[in-house]
């Protein structure tokens, strides 16, 4: 046998037990099982889950961790928790199994859904005031008697300071046309404000309107709707979480799931923190949702429909967004995107 045939085996061989060793490295030997393969829980109900050991391999022991919480449980190769304060929405259950000197890590994917259905509100228009046709409503607050308002589109985006009696834009800070603003929130006498796409906001003077600054935001997926409750900052994505920020510095520090006794909601928009709820209107739907801030729990639908057909019908109308409340006199105000109107309405249990 020559040297470079010689040489050909022993490089076969080694890319053989190389690629023997890689697949082994990545074997898993053991699975989470839950009883009766469930993978969706309603608050209330208890989760049991156990190792499953095919090959019967020796375990030393097994941790089991839900999301960061190690499991409270430091025996046995089962894991058992009761649902009562968890977050509701997407979650692992993960186990780290040692034996024979090594260690496994495994997951299992859990849903976690509320325990009641969303209950379902009207409502009763109590004023109807003017509000500018042109304004493609991104946010919407009240500080005092004033309101403050986003707009949204490139080229078009605005922070507006309203008489929301009269509706005229008493100050209007047109934003670079490269950005496309959306919600704002007002919390120790700054405004921040969203961009959609372009992982930024920025900081405002609530009186005069003057940009004082800026701030990134990097593990959520876009900018949509913002709402405070003087402690921390909520901040909707389009998908089915509201991130929560610090009120400083604006980071994003955690999140809630919105979701009902069912499934995992998303799309919410616009977001007003009210009475210690979360009020959010979902895209393209006539309604505003009503959140849980602790759990993500959607516990009621405020059925809007017929708001719309009520104001003036022209091709740029868009879909219902803007919630703002006058925490003073507890009054309740919506629009939309390209609405002549800004309604006031009472809530219908």
């Amino acid at each position: 046998m020559n040297k470079r045939n010689l040489f050909v085996i022993i490089t076969l061989c080694l890319l053989f037990f190389s690629c023997g060793s890689n697949a082994d490295a990545k074997k898993k030997y053991f699975s989470i099982k839950t009883d009766n393969n469930q993978t969706k829980f309603k608050l209330g109900e208890t989760v049991k889950a156990s190792i499953i050991n095919d090959k019967k391999i020796e375990i030393d022991s097994v941790v089991f961790y839900l999301g960061d919480l190690k499991s409270n449980d430091s025996g046995g190769f089962t894991y058992e928790e009761k649902l009562d304060n968890e977050r509701l929405g997407k979650h692992l259950l993960k186990a780290i199994v040692y034996f024979e000197g090594k260690e496994e890590d495994i997951y299992k994917k859990l849903t976690f859904l509320n325990n009641t259905p969303p209950k379902l509100y009207k409502y009763k228009i109590i004023a109807e005031y003017p509000h500018d046709q042109n304004a493609f409503t991104q946010g919407l607050e009240f500080m005092g008697d004033t309101l403050y308002e986003s707009t949204g589109k490139n080229g078009m985006s605005s922070l507006r300071k309203v008489n929301y009696k009269t509706g005229e834009v008493l100050i209007k800070k047109d934003i670079d046309r490269k950005y496309f603003a959306e919600g704002i929130t007002i919390i120790n006498d700054n405004i921040f404000q969203l961009t959609w796409q372009s992982k930024e906001g920025f900081i405002y003077n609530l009186n005069t309107l003057e940009k004082t600054g800026s701030f990134a935001y990097h593990k959520s997926k876009e900018g949509w709707g913002l709402c405070n409750d003087g402690k921390q900052v909520y901040k909707s994505d389009g998908t089915e979480k509201i991130w929560i920020l610090d009120a400083e510095t604006l980071a994003e520090k955690s999140f809630i799931e919105v979701t009902t006794n069912k499934k995992v909601k998303s799309k919410f928009n616009e977001l007003e923190w009210i009475e210690g709820k979360i009020y959010a209107n979902t895209w393209q739907k006539d309604g505003i949702a009503v959140i849980n801030p602790q759990n993500g729990a959607l516990e009621a639908v405020i059925n809007l429909s017929g708001l719309r057909e009520k104001v003036t019908q022209h091709s740029d109308l868009d879909v219902l967004n803007g919630i703002a409340y006058k925490k003073d006199t507890k009054q309740l105000f919506v629009t939309g995107k390209n609405w002549d109107k800004l309604f006031e309405i009472e809530i219908i249990k």
